[in-house]
């Protein structure tokens, strides 16, 4: 729509020399870009309004045009994920529109990790240029000129990659003097910390004492030896994180990092200290939520190029250099436009993430055999792992990643419904009112790839009675019409619903433990089945490091120079289950801070 007219004089953009922007920590090396100066548009000046789907709701800008050229791009309103879509000098709302407006072009790159706000915003401007009268699918071919250069630099510490644990790493390293060169996949930085619900694990803080709860770090360590699979454990790893929590968040804190309060793990346990984080907007989480991540890594990035640091975005890390001794001497990438940047340095620290984006690597999970999702970046596939190895790096092939299953069209599954849950073959494995990774694990060790949430008419969790109102939600008026409609023994699924309800008439769940009120049959006249598929966010083990974040080779001894932390790295620190929300993070920022102290002292 249009807002206002305008009588600016007629600009020759399309012809003339502008300047792409840089992304801070790229070097500037970009060709400037000329647009093609044989696509000449007509416009009607003034002001006008266009929108487009973002990620989570609709994203509008203000596109100012002169009679031949687009003179301002501004992004009004949108919701955006902080710190993917906005809230970094490189995130889309921030530099698209003043690059849209340099190159006169919507050729412009994507911004990798941030493709969809990428896409709205250029749907947005695309929409109003339309209405202004001009030629918004020429101007999407209007060629943005890029020149591949190789680069070959100094530094005194590499980082494969800008997440929690990269970032953290950094920022410690800069600090202690250290030249420090960061190579990042994606255009953004925080890797999926970022998409993550933003928490942080901590045990003894002021936020817990405020909300009534009494905590130590020997009940934290307690905890954790209570997961499934606690013989993974590398106890003083683990015992380190928890004793040294609390000021390990209070670095954060004293960054910028804004903690909100604390919550649960889940409801049937105590103490909370799960710490949801705020940002200056207000934006929060609570519970298995997630995009509150750059409430963390939004002020960790400034914070590390507030100390010099630089970031190289759109270059994957892909080979860990060495001399003709073996001898770590740095890191090399690959840049978006094929061209390559070798870094120099004595010290190399891997953090690229996981690799639950790694379908061949994931192929050995129960759990991920049944079409299972995930919401971590795209360039999560393991690419750490595979430099490592190369370099006689020691990895553990861990039997389990961070699984939860749900109900992709009403989020059954993760909001703590605790009615009855069975399996593929339609038999009860786990105490429904538990953690959900509990359930989770006690459903892969089953052998199932998925499994099922039985309800009828008196459930009362909300989330379930939404479900019910679904089109996709399975119904039937008998138990062998469900079985049927689920694919399993008809018989088997009325024998395992039978002995659930004759538990909940005594009052007592003999089988797994559930308390009893919590036990509601399964009773009415239309029965339903929603499918509780996987959704994997973490994976575990990785490269195996010491305590000092040093990665260790196949004899287990520290490979002088190269270090690990985070998500590639997280062999030690979980067993079969995920323990609670935060660890993950909490984990990468605090192994990430030892790797940057100790590279930076290795100078």
């Amino acid at each position: 729509m249009k807002k206002q007219a305008s009588k600016f004089a007629a600009l020759l953009m399309c012809g003339a020399m502008v300047l792409s922007l840089a992304a801070c920590g790229d070097g500037g090396k970009k060709t400037e870009p000329t647009p093609d100066a044989s696509v000449k548009q007509s416009y009607t000046a003034g002001t006008y309004t266009g929108t487009a789907t973002g990620m989570k709701g609709d994203v509008t800008v203000e596109v100012t045009v002169s009679e031949d050229a687009i003179t301002d791009v501004v992004v009004k309103e949108h919701q955006e994920t902080y710190g993917i879509g906005y809230g970094l000098e490189t995130s889309p709302v921030e530099v698209l529109p003043k690059q849209i407006v340099e190159t006169q072009s919507l050729g412009v790159d994507n911004v990798t990790g941030a493709t969809i706000t990428t896409a709205a915003i250029k749907n947005a401007v695309a929409s109003a240029v339309t209405e202004a009268g001009g030629d918004a699918e020429a101007l999407k071919n209007v060629p943005v000129e890029k020149t591949a250069e190789d680069q070959t630099l100094d530094a005194d510490v590499v980082i494969a990659g800008a997440g929690a644990a990269g970032l953290a790493a950094g920022i410690e390293a800069s600090r202690a003097g250290a030249k420090v060169i960061i190579l990042e996949k994606q255009g953004v930085t925080g890797g999926a910390t970022t998409r993550s619900g933003g928490k942080l694990l901590a045990a003894g803080t002021e936020w817990q004492k405020k909300q009534g709860y009494e905590d130590t770090p020997q009940q934290m360590l307690d905890y954790m030896k209570t997961m499934d699979g606690a013989d993974q454990l590398n106890e003083e790893m683990v015992k380190a994180f928890c004793d040294d929590s609390v000021e390990n968040m209070t670095w954060l804190e004293d960054m910028g990092v804004m903690i909100y309060d604390v919550e649960a793990i889940h409801q049937s346990l105590t103490p909370w200290r799960v710490h949801n984080t705020t940002n200056a907007a207000g934006h929060h989480g609570g519970g298995m939520t997630d995009g509150f991540g750059g409430n963390i890594t939004v002020p960790m990035t400034e914070e590390y190029l507030k100390n010099n640091g630089e970031i190289y975005y759109n270059t994957t890390a892909d080979t860990i250099l060495t001399d003709a001794n073996g001898a770590i001497v740095g890191l090399s990438g690959t840049k978006a436009d094929g061209s390559k940047l070798t870094v120099n340095a004595k010290n190399v620290i891997i953090a690229t993430g996981g690799y639950a984006q790694n379908k061949e690597m994931m192929k050995r999970y129960t759990q991920t055999t049944e079409g299972f999702v995930t919401s971590v970046p795209a360039g999560n596939v393991g690419d750490g792992l595979t430099m490592a190895e190369k370099v006689n790096a020691q990895i553990y092939d861990a039997p389990a990643t961070q699984t939860v299953y749900l109900d992709f069209n009403s989020g059954v599954g993760i909001n703590e419904e605790a009615g009855l849950i069975v399996n593929a073959e339609g038999k009860r494995v786990a105490n429904e009112y538990t953690y959900q990774y509990h359930v989770a694990d006690a459903i892969s060790k089953s052998g199932s790839g998925y499994g099922w949430y039985i309800a009828t008419a008196n459930d009362p969790a909300p989330t379930v009675q939404y479900a019910m109102t679904l089109d996709k939600t399975l119904k039937a008026n008998s138990i062998e019409e469900l079985a049927k409609l689920m694919e399993v023994d008809a018989a088997e699924l009325q024998a395992t619903i039978d002995r659930y309800n004759e538990l909940c008439a005594a009052g007592k769940d003999e089988d797994f433990g559930k308390p009893a009120d919590h036990m509601i049959a399964v009773e009415g006249e239309t029965y339903y089945a929603l499918k509780l598929r996987p959704n994997v966010t973490v994976t575990f083990g990785g490269l195996v490091t010491d305590i000092n974040a040093q990665v260790l080779d196949t004899e287990n001894n520290p490979i002088p120079g190269l270090y690990a932390a985070g998500e590639v790295a997280f062999t030690g620190l979980f067993g079969d289950e995920y323990p609670c929300c935060g660890m993950a993070i909490g984990g990468a920022v605090y192994y990430g801070r030892i790797a940057g102290q100790l590279a930076a002292a290795n100078k």
